[in-house]
């Protein structure tokens, strides 16, 4: 079976649009442009596919209402737009599926929601319901009540934590850039690369930034995208957005990036991914042995000194003795409380302090290696 095939007959399958290819040159939403995406998944929704949509453009939709010439720079505006523009933009995707006489769903996410383990569970219950319905789910980031430590970034990230929340069998991320080049599109001379089969097929390219004004993406952040869909076993594909048909049929567009992983649910790609550590663990060699070696939880005899200011359930970093990052975890304790338990044992922490002392730092099942 050809790269291009896995996307034809994929049987669920998510596809994220960015702001730029949803957006006419006054910066609002072009209808004319989004009903065109919407046909098309329609189409594809309509013929068996489990279909997801990952978009943007809330913040771009939110502009004309408010009377904005671009997108706001300020976290408060940007907040306001969304809130604003949330609604329209749903709006827009319902009556245009609604043709199809297909029934939409609004998911709102947070990277903080989705870093905590009630909150993923639900997240994946959630996905699963609303496709076994027949509902075609509409995701985006909670933008309106998203803070800049609590961010996925750009909706490429979190449409490839999305494609490997649901177990899909391939990605797509339209744009306006019809692949990936060993150059600047612009430049001449420039090369489409058709398929990656590994990091050492991206070697000596070059990527630029976002490229519009009214979206947070660009080249960077779609490898970035297809790295963690990929470490997931989930085929992924970058392409313009007017090409939306032709990848959907499989013929040869875009790039192509290849699976370097296995395909299957693991919170801890979510962990690794999705998160931004609040603070630092810098441990012992003893406890580094633990992590890496054994498998073990970290316990509070194993850490030397903490760094940062954070909450019980926040993400951090556990750090080797020379400060090097060596893994991610959700921690169970503040940054006030646990200067004053390091260096002993669970055990002693019990005795001296209470039963609800005897418990790790960080749980293996919180904890992933970097």
């Amino acid at each position: 079976m050809s790269p291009h095939s896995v996307i034809r007959s994929a049987r669920r399958l998510v596809v994220k649009v960015g702001s730029s290819s949803l957006t006419g040159v006054d910066g609002g939403i072009d209808v004319a442009r989004l009903v065109a995406l919407s046909n098309a998944l329609a189409r594809r929704h309509l013929d068996g596919t489990q279909v997801v949509l990952v978009s943007s453009g809330a913040i771009a939709a939110g502009l004309h209402p408010l009377e904005l010439a671009s997108r706001p720079h300020d976290l408060a505006t940007q907040q306001a737009a969304a809130s604003v523009g949330q609604g329209a933009l749903l709006a827009a995707y319902t009556h245009a599926f609604g043709l199809h006489h297909i029934t939409v769903g609004q998911v709102l996410l947070t990277a903080d929601d989705m870093t905590r383990r009630t909150h993923y569970a639900n997240a994946r219950r959630t996905l699963d319901r609303l496709l076994d319905l027949g509902v075609l789910p509409i995701v985006n980031e909670n933008d309106t009540v998203a803070t800049s430590e609590i961010r996925f970034g750009d909706n490429d990230r979190l449409a490839a934590l999305v494609a490997h929340l649901i177990d899909a069998d391939a990605l797509v991320l339209l744009s306006d850039v019809d692949a990936l080049y060993d150059a600047p599109p612009h430049r001449p001379g420039a090369r489409r690369i058709p398929i990656v089969r590994g990091p050492q097929d991206l070697a000596g390219v070059e990527v630029g930034g976002s490229g519009s004004k009214v979206g947070t993406g660009g080249m960077a952040t779609k490898l970035e995208a297809a790295r963690i869909a990929t470490a997931a076993g989930v085929v992924t594909v970058v392409t313009a957005a007017d090409r939306v048909l032709s990848v959907l049929a499989g013929e040869d567009v875009g790039t192509v990036f290849l699976p370097v992983g296995v395909r299957g649910r693991s919170r801890r790609l979510w962990l690794e991914h999705a998160t931004t550590a609040r603070g630092r663990l810098i441990v012992d060699d003893g406890a580094v042995a633990a992590l890496v070696h054994r498998k073990k939880s970290l316990l509070p005899a194993g850490i030397t000194s903490v760094e940062g200011t954070f909450h019980d359930g926040d993400p951090v970093d556990v750090c080797r003795p020379d400060g090097t990052p060596l893994a991610r975890g959700l921690v169970n304790y503040s940054s006030s409380e646990l200067p004053a338990l390091l260096g002993r044992s669970t055990r002693e922490l019990a005795r001296d302090l209470g039963p609800e002392y005897e418990r790790e730092v960080i749980h293996r099942d919180d904890l992933v290696l970097l």
